[in-house]
């Protein structure tokens, strides 16, 4: 039985519904100031997400996420991501990543002086995520 004195609740809500809800031992992800990793007791926080990957360790096995810019709120018992978007990696079509990727890199690559740049950036980093979780 699992020592539930080192769990927190971790909530990550995204617009089109709770992607999930329950208790965790670690969460690892990505926000603008870089990698973070969170234990039950952690200081209270707020900070800005980027895209990247979110890993849950719940009873000593990790889930892993595709998350897409958001919000984390930490407390010291729960913690709370308001995400643009999440998928697990087998709600990820690899296909469609991998057109994705394929437009981003064209618009980088065009010299396009009309091309906005940090969109197709994160539209890259966005696609080399979810290849990255759906290959897995």
């Amino acid at each position: 039985m699992a020592d539930m004195s080192k769990f927190f609740r971790l909530q990550v809500i995204s617009p089109d519904r709770i992607f999930y809800d329950g208790d965790v031992e670690m969460v690892e992800l990505r926000t603008s100031e870089g990698e973070m990793g969170v234990l039950k007791g952690h200081i209270p926080l707020t900070a800005i997400l980027v895209p990247g990957v979110l890993k849950i360790k719940e009873d000593g096995e990790q889930k892993i996420a595709a998350l897409h810019d958001g919000f984390v709120e930490i407390f010291q018992d729960h913690m709370t991501i308001l995400a643009e978007s999440c998928e697990w990696p087998e709600e990820i079509d690899l296909h469609r990543a991998e057109e994705s990727k394929a437009r981003a890199e064209k618009r980088l690559s065009s010299g396009d002086a009309n091309i906005n740049i940090a969109r197709a950036e994160l539209s890259l980093r966005k696609s080399l995520i979810r290849i990255q979780l759906a290959r897995k």
